[in-house]
């Protein structure tokens, strides 16, 4: 985990919020934001295939999708940003820092599913691919196959760890990606920019997963 940003001010902000009662037994209040939309044609100019796409940045809209995002006023009551550590997040997360003036936090388990654990794969279609087999396994390897996508259960845990991990804390901005914040409150389907405020408590059972 690394810091990125510096906050711009009052370091008692947590432990004045928990006194007055918020932010206690391991419960916070999560503001879900997804990334704004990438652009993937330099990477595919430059061969970035498999985990290289990841360094994709936002597109022009990817952009005002975030600004708008950072506007949203309930992300200036939070004390602290997450971001997965892919591009289009941090960038993403890096808006909303310069609007709010909140400092970021990077945590590598936000990161998204993984269509192709082996990072083999080599064209979009072949990512749309695993997760067409992803949907119809239920995120699961049936008794006696291993496929190259990440199942369900690996992306629980992390997303969980990542979770309980800042659960003590009143307000958190998540800054990550669509399929994997699905493993922290019932989501049917996330828009690039868009906010999903949601409660969690650390050790609480796990939620519906989407597949749709």
């Amino acid at each position: 985990m690394s810091s990125w940003a510096v906050p711009p001010g009052n370091q008692k902000k947590k432990r004045a919020l928990k006194n007055a009662g918020e932010g206690i037994n391991g419960m916070a209040v999560f503001y879900l934001v997804r990334h704004g939309e990438a652009d993937y044609d330099h990477m595919l100019e430059k061969g970035f295939w498999g985990f290289g796409r990841d360094f994709a940045p936002l597109s022009p809209k990817g952009r005002q999708q975030a600004e708008t995002a950072a506007r949203d006023g309930r992300l200036k009551s939070a004390e602290i940003i997450v971001s997965s550590p892919y591009t289009r997040a941090l960038q993403t997360a890096q808006i909303i820092s310069t609007e709010t003036g909140i400092r970021v936090e990077v945590e590598v388990d936000l990161h998204e599913w993984e269509p192709d654990q082996d990072n083999l794969y080599t064209t979009s279609e072949e990512s749309f691919a695993f997760a067409r087999e992803f949907t119809e396994w239920k995120g699961e390897y049936p008794p006696g196959v291993k496929f190259r996508w990440e199942t369900l259960t690996s992306m629980r845990q992390r997303m969980r760890g990542v979770a309980d991990r800042y659960s003590d804390y009143s307000k958190v901005i998540l800054v990550g990606h669509g399929m994997a914040f699905r493993c922290l409150t019932y989501i049917e389907k996330m828009h690039p920019g868009e906010i999903v405020e949601c409660t969690y408590r650390k050790g609480q059972p796990e939620c519906e997963y989407s597949f749709t």
